[in-house]
């Protein structure tokens, strides 16, 4: 988740009425000014033309040329000015530890990266405006994400009440009723310093309550999963908060848990009759959500037809699929890569973000935290040597700045 500055206003004392002057030269200084002053604009006024202004060089006229509709500046000038390094860092959202701001704050300072993920129950980084000391650490407007779908899974309930579950609101609320549910919890986040919620899940549910997905999957049917989803993103959005839909291409039907292994999906082509509709449906052409203010968590998940050996965060077809089989021009997250067994059973970390980044994903997400620095030296080499490649490179990162405001 950077506009031109705003102009400043004039301070107060600029707008007041000026000291008389008799208070400071006395009443004949002033007479005198006066009279020099009658002097001057009879002058000016007898002068043909004198009194306009000279056309100022049309060349050194403010211009709104590189601003884009939007007035955000161009893209592809920001991405051009910064040096491999930090274009790498906006690709990284990293773990931090809730309980520390003045850690979180050093870890943005020193690595630049472009996101934080806020994680677990601790709650000091999210009281007291801590957050806008983290902003504060940041050239470029940081990303900060945390999952509060609601039920099992939220992070500021501790703070400002509960959410209910996925399936619950399915239940019990209408659409209309999930977006004031959605509206209401941003305006909570938002207030909080939290720009990106990893939610809502639009994977297909059924599971018992308990499971990996469970409750918290809308539901079994396309159709409702779309529609609720819609609705708890479209009430964030409109609270200011960055969307995220999950966990492409489908877990709600696989088997397994990918944070203790490896996990298997349905073949491609059942995901497609079932599994991927919300996708189609939300973010395909004419999507309600396919105007750049939502994104998309790619899971780790084996799919007949579809993976060869790697989860689906790691795959570039997964990829491929969702920007040309879905028409998804979005920023698009990987799941945790440095807590899921799925992953870290057969992938260190610098390797693991390699892998996704190169296959595809635009940033790389990890809740476990630890140094960024070695991380970012891989990549740094990754890129010398072609392993990622330069225009996926730059064309990434202005996704990530796209999503983050900072331009268009």
């Amino acid at each position: 988740m950077m506009a031109a500055m705003p102009t400043r206003a004039p301070s107060p004392l600029s707008l007041q009425s000026p000291v008389p002057l008799s208070l400071i030269h006395g009443q004949g200084r002033v007479r005198t000014g006066a009279a020099l002053l009658v002097l001057l604009l009879t002058v000016l006024l007898a002068t043909p033309g004198a009194a306009a202004a000279s056309p100022a060089d049309p060349a050194a006229q403010p211009s709104g040329a590189g601003l884009g509709p939007d007035r955000l500046p161009h893209c592809g000038a920001v991405v051009a000015a910064m040096s491999p390094r930090d274009r790498l860092a906006q690709r990284l959202m990293v773990g931090v530890d809730a309980a520390d701001p003045a850690t979180t704050a050093e870890t943005v300072r020193s690595t630049q990266v472009g996101g934080i993920f806020v994680g677990g129950n601790a709650t000091a980084l999210l009281t007291n405006q801590a957050l806008r000391g983290v902003q504060a650490m940041s050239r470029i407007p940081l990303a900060v994400a945390a999952d509060d779908e609601g039920g099992r899974v939220q992070r500021i309930d501790d703070l400002d009440g509960q959410l209910p579950s996925a399936r619950k609101m399915a239940a019990q609320l209408t659409p209309e009723q999930v977006r004031q549910l959605g509206l209401q919890r941003g305006r909570e986040q938002l207030a909080r310093g939290i720009t990106v919620n990893l939610a809502p899940v639009v994977d297909l549910g059924g599971q018992p309550a308990g499971a990996v997905i469970g409750d918290r999957s809308f539901g079994t049917d396309p159709g409702t999963v779309a529609s609720y989803a819609a609705a708890f993103a479209e009430g964030e959005r409109e609270a200011g908060v960055f969307s995220v839909l999950k966990h492409f291409p489908g877990h709600g039907r696989a088997v397994g848990d990918s944070h203790k292994g490896r996990v298997t999906a349905p073949s491609l082509d059942e995901l497609r009759s079932a599994d991927l509709k919300p996708y189609a449906t939300l973010l395909g052409p004419g999507g309600s959500l396919a105007d750049g203010r939502t994104g998309v968590l790619v899971g780790h998940l084996d799919v007949p037809g579809l993976t060869t050996g790697l989860p689906s965060s790691l795959t570039p077809a997964v990829y491929q699929l969702l920007r040309t089989g879905y028409g998804f021009d979005g920023l698009v997250l990987t799941d945790d890569l440095g807590a899921m067994k799925a992953v870290t059973g057969t992938f260190a970390l610098p390797e693991a973000v390699e892998r996704a980044l190169s296959a595809g994903a635009d940033m790389a997400l990890w809740s476990s935290g630890g140094r960024v620095s070695p991380v970012l030296d891989g990549l740094a080499q990754a890129l010398a040597a072609g392993r990622i490649d330069p225009a996926a490179n730059d064309a990434a990162v202005t996704r990530v700045l796209t999503a983050k405001r900072v331009c268009s």
